[in-house]
């Protein structure tokens, strides 16, 4: 793999996943969204917005898609994508770790076959 292709990898899964973990701190300040019309809706949208997490978080994941775009340019979908589930990891971690949460030894143990999976894919890239 090229250094290139590792970066873009890295940006995928960590700016992607860092993205998601930003903007759901975001709306943990937010609250609990309960009222789904289209007005309720709207005021929601514009009180996240004035939260920083918010613009981190999607500035974030505007990296990780423009990478993505980067990756799919140089190798196979069926590869990038299997791969790309390394954010699968990422997203338990910083759930963890960043937003505090609880995850049970099960959800570790669904993370630990999908970086299996991962690395059947990058070794049967050959």
């Amino acid at each position: 793999m090229r250094v290139i292709e590792i970066i873009f990898y890295l940006f995928i899964v960590l700016a992607g996943t860092g993205g998601e973990l930003c903007v759901t701190r975001a709306m943990k300040t937010i609250g609990e969204v309960t009222d789904f019309r289209p007005a309720a809706l709207a005021r929601v949208m514009f009180r996240a917005m004035g939260v920083p997490w918010m613009w981190i978080g999607i500035g974030l994941m505007a990296l990780a898609f423009f990478s993505l775009l980067g990756m799919l340019s140089l190798e196979n979908v069926s590869f990038v994508i299997p791969v790309t589930a390394l954010s699968y990891a990422a997203g338990a971690l910083g759930g963890r770790f960043f937003l505090g949460e609880r995850v049970s030894l099960q959800r570790w143990a669904g993370v630990a076959l999908v970086c299996i999976g991962v690395m059947l894919v990058i070794l049967g890239k050959g």
